[in-house]
């Protein structure tokens, strides 16, 4: 059933995207206002109860509540995974974005690229060169298909829909209280920050050892082995480098200040191997993405004939 629930929810949401900021993004910012709200003393022990509220708390009343449906009501307890999997993953949550940059790089337009570039990573980049643009929203891409995709669909796999919601509810929680460094926010979002790097440290090397099967496998491993801890952001770097190696293409390097926008070149280590980054990269990216996910179900087929023979 889960192979079946995961057929469906992706097929649902490539004919009706769901509106993500309103549905998702909206609420849990208001949930995690709140918890801040009522918790944040600058200490990391009420982030965690905080946390323990706002992630583990709702990820086990879905557990309890889709365990009893599945004893007493099959069929509830499958569209409840479903819509649960509509509600936590999908391509078009991010795809857009990505699809909008490459048609507008190849009719020449680089300032609409570069201003849906800044609209999708909340930052200006009004210096950035085509190269430029076209690496980031690359790199952009690996990024959200593990946190958009697969990373959800693991978590749901292994642990049913509590575990896609647990990983949703982590990541956003990490985006909204564990990457601000502002002094009078304390250590409130440290726990939440450490509690995204332990449920996301598997995902992270599943999805890049997908990229690397579907992918140039031997220059995928090779920077992954010796080019991820070079990124300021070591999971993100096992991902990227590996991404970067499997498409044989260059990310990373100096771009030009899309923080600060100030025309300075920020530094940024090396990912990958090969040429420079351009519109015909980021459709190979699209093709890697894909073949990922293709993979992906055809393990999760294979596991299921098994048990299914097996029985």
């Amino acid at each position: 059933m889960t192979l079946i629930s995961i057929v469906i929810a992706l097929v649902i949401e490539q004919l009706h995207a769901l509106p993500v900021q309103g549905a998702v993004r909206a609420p849990l910012a208001r949930m995690a206002a709140l918890l801040e709200d009522k918790f944040n003393d600058g200490g990391r022990r009420h982030g965690a109860i905080a946390w323990g509220l706002g992630v583990a708390l709702p990820a086990a009343l879905l557990a309890l509540a889709h365990g009893l449906l599945g004893y007493f009501q099959p069929l509830l307890a499958f569209l409840l995974g479903i819509g649960v999997l509509y509600l936590t993953m999908g391509f078009r949550q991010f795809s857009h974005f990505f699809t909008d940059i490459h048609l507008a790089l190849r009719l020449g337009e680089v300032d609409q690229a570069r201003q849906t570039l800044a609209q999708w990573r909340g930052c200006a980049g009004d210096r950035l060169t085509t190269g430029e643009i076209a690496r980031l929203a690359i790199e952009q891409a690996l990024l959200a298909s593990h946190r958009h995709v697969f990373a959800p669909l693991l978590w749901f796999a292994v642990l049913g829909p509590a575990g896609a919601l647990l990983y949703r509810l982590a990541q956003s929680f990490d985006e909204f209280w564990g990457r601000r460094g502002e002094a009078e926010f304390g250590e409130f979002g440290q726990f939440a920050h450490q509690a995204f790097t332990l449920i996301d440290w598997l995902p992270l090397r599943v999805t890049a050892a997908a990229f690397a099967v579907v992918g140039d496998f031997e220059d995928a491993v090779h920077c992954w082995r010796n080019q991820a801890d070079l990124w300021p952001d070591g999971g993100s770097g096992i991902l990227l480098a590996s991404g970067a190696g499997a498409l044989g293409v260059r990310l990373g390097m100096p771009v030009h200040d899309v923080i600060q926008d100030t025309g300075d070149v920020s530094d940024r280590p090396e990912l990958g191997l090969g040429e420079d980054a351009d519109p015909d990269f980021m459709q190979s990216t699209i093709g890697l993405v894909w073949r990922s996910l293709v993979l992906g179900l055809a393990v999760l087929a294979l596991i299921w004939i098994s048990s299914w023979v097996g029985s």
